[in-house]
């Protein structure tokens, strides 16, 4: 991805997240966090360092309009700091050294299981610092599942339509 490009896509995404996506609960439970898609689809030879300045810009501008102090931040800077072991540890032996994560270079499976891992660690996350609290379990992981549920379904069709093209 390239750097226009990739601003693109942040604003793109920051804006669909707050207009449109924040605003979706199914049952005031199942919420995307399609905003994730940004940092799962930054090429693979980004540094972490950089990539920990994107998550963390990505994730305090949807805190700044979602009013949510820093969660979307920490949560997302989290998903930037363990990105290079999942990748390392869900791609393809012969895969290139340098590629851009999706369905066309990791496979359908891989990247699901990729996407699976990531979103489940930003989600978990943000539930687990939203909730700060573990007295009512059983809504905190069925308010984590429903959320990974929602964001995955919403990665997966994106990434089949951008396959197409």
């Amino acid at each position: 991805m390239q750097k226009f490009q990739r601003i693109r896509w942040f604003v793109f995404l920051v804006l669909l997240q707050v207009l449109v996506l924040n605003n979706v609960h199914i049952n005031h439970y199942a919420t995307p966090l399609f905003y994730i898609y940004f940092i799962l689809k930054i090429d693979s030879n980004i540094g972490r360092k950089n990539l920990m300045l994107w998550a963390f810009a990505l994730g305090f501008c949807i805190d700044m309009f979602s009013n949510t102090p820093g969660m979307n931040a920490a949560a997302s800077v989290l998903l930037a700091f363990c990105r290079p072991l999942l990748l390392r540890s869900h791609i393809l032996r012969g895969s290139p050294e340098v590629f851009e994560p999706g369905v066309r270079a990791m496979g359908f499976s891989h990247f699901l299981r990729y996407a699976l891992t990531g979103t489940l660690i930003h989600v978990g996350a943000l539930d687990m610092l939203d909730a700060f609290s573990f007295v009512h379990i059983r809504i905190l992981l069925f308010s984590i599942v429903s959320d990974v549920l929602m964001t995955l379904f919403c990665i997966v069709c994106v990434e089949m339509v951008r396959r197409k093209k």
